[in-house]
């Protein structure tokens, strides 16, 4: 069984299992491969010149795998809670997690299936998002959200960063105090 499941591997989800990969926690990304950032350029992304969308996603799924973290491509079809966390069922059979951070873009319909509340949205693309409180947990125990699926802005700089926030703030709540990664040049 994982300790974190991330549905989604755009850079919500890509982030999010940078940090928690690198906390030591057991992640498993599980992706449909059919990000909206494979279609992108990107001019607006802090700390590049510009960066295809297909180049971003394979550079932070590498950082991600440099940490532990495995990378399963299937499409997710149910969730299913248990007494130990949630059998997520694929396309390729089931994996088993504790926690689970959805990263799905705009695609709410497998989770509100599992009985996660949704509400409008607010950007253009996302007519339903998922209804997060301010850490990014929604309404069932154990599940999370982040990037636009949570109501961010669609923007890969947005969404990255509201992975890694989610990220840290499930880290601390698993490690029972706050979760800092800070590293230094050597």
């Amino acid at each position: 069984m994982y300790e974190i499941a991330i549905i989604g591997a755009g850079a919500a989800g890509g982030s999010a299992a940078i940090f928690t990969a690198k906390a030591g926690k057991q992640t498993v990304i599980l992706d449909s491969n059919q990000s909206g950032t494979k279609r992108a350029w990107l001019d607006n992304h802090y700390g590049t010149a510009g960066i295809a969308g297909p180049d971003l996603l394979a550079t932070g799924l590498a950082q991600a795998k440099k940490f532990g973290a495995e990378l399963i491509e299937t499409k997710v079809t149910g969730i299913t809670k248990t007494t130990e966390g949630f059998q997520i069922q694929t396309e390729n059979g089931s994996v088993e997690a504790k926690q689970i951070i959805l990263a799905t873009g705009g695609l709410t319909s497998l989770a509100e299936e599992a009985g996660i509340t949704t509400k409008d949205g607010t950007e253009p693309r996302s007519k339903k998002v998922f209804d997060v409180d301010a850490a990014g947990k929604t309404n069932v125990e154990g599940i999370w959200a982040a990037g636009a699926c949570a109501g961010t802005s669609a923007h890969t700089i947005v969404t990255a960063g509201d992975g890694a926030r989610v990220a840290i703030n499930l880290i601390s709540e698993i490690n029972g105090e706050r979760y800092v990664d800070h590293d230094v040049l050597k």
